[in-house]
């Protein structure tokens, strides 16, 4: 079988710092690119790290051969500052790359979204999601694969108040969290990043969604 170049954007976030490690230390891929704001601080024989200014994302940056892509892009709007800002991070450098990629001859996207995305929302996180979620599926990609996680628990870099107290809430309740409400119980970044290692190698063709509870369920496998 033939080895695979991976790229990866959002590689030192909760999901993408697990995946960025699963996808150098597995056989089927020879090369990692990882697209950085600043270096990731460590060297791997399989790892190549381009460091680049989001806002500058064109051809004479993305301009190599990739198989498969995968975002772990995302942000909050207590980080971003704002919904202009936020909206920048979720949806139109993941855009970018989608598109940019694909020129370079890219088979699969796959990205992370979130549970209960819809373009349609009043909520602004998961009407950015939806926006992304249908652009995305929009590029004639052999496979777009989309991973629709819960409640993402972990360690984190930053401290989030918010998410820490769900976290504690999910944890206590989560017996509760059966037959269709399965896909509301939470899910570790590790789990998701699995998932997406896992779908890459499924070759799906067309645009699949994974809801949370597949995606455990994919990512315990």
């Amino acid at each position: 079988m033939k080895k695979k170049t991976a790229l990866i954007v959002g590689a030192t976030g909760l999901i993408g710092s697990e995946l960025l490690q699963i996808l150098l230390n597995q056989s089927e891929y020879k090369k990692v690119i990882a697209i950085v704001r600043k270096p990731l601080g460590f060297n791997h024989s399989k790892l190549e790290e381009k460091v680049i200014d989001f806002d500058r994302l064109d051809e004479s940056i993305i301009n190599f051969e990739v198989d498969d892509v995968f975002s772990c892009l995302g942000t909050t709007i207590k980080k971003a500052k704002s919904q202009e800002v936020m909206r920048k991070v979720d949806v139109t450098y993941p855009l970018t790359i989608a598109r940019l990629t694909k020129k370079m001859g890219a088979k699969q996207f796959l990205f992370v979204s979130s549970l209960s995305a819809n373009a349609q929302a009043s909520n602004f996180y998961l009407r950015i999601k939806g926006e992304l979620e249908e652009e995305v599926s929009k590029i004639d990609f052999d496979s777009v694969t989309i991973f629709r996680p819960s409640l993402l628990m972990g360690k984190r870099d930053e401290f989030r108040l918010g998410e820490r107290t769900a976290e504690v809430f999910y944890k206590a309740l989560s017996v509760c969290f059966i037959g269709p409400l399965k896909k509301f119980k939470a899910i570790q970044g590790t789990t998701v990043a699995n998932a997406m290692f896992k779908a890459a190698q499924l070759n799906h063709k067309g645009v699949t969604i994974y809801p949370s509870d597949e995606i455990q369920e994919l990512g315990s496998s």
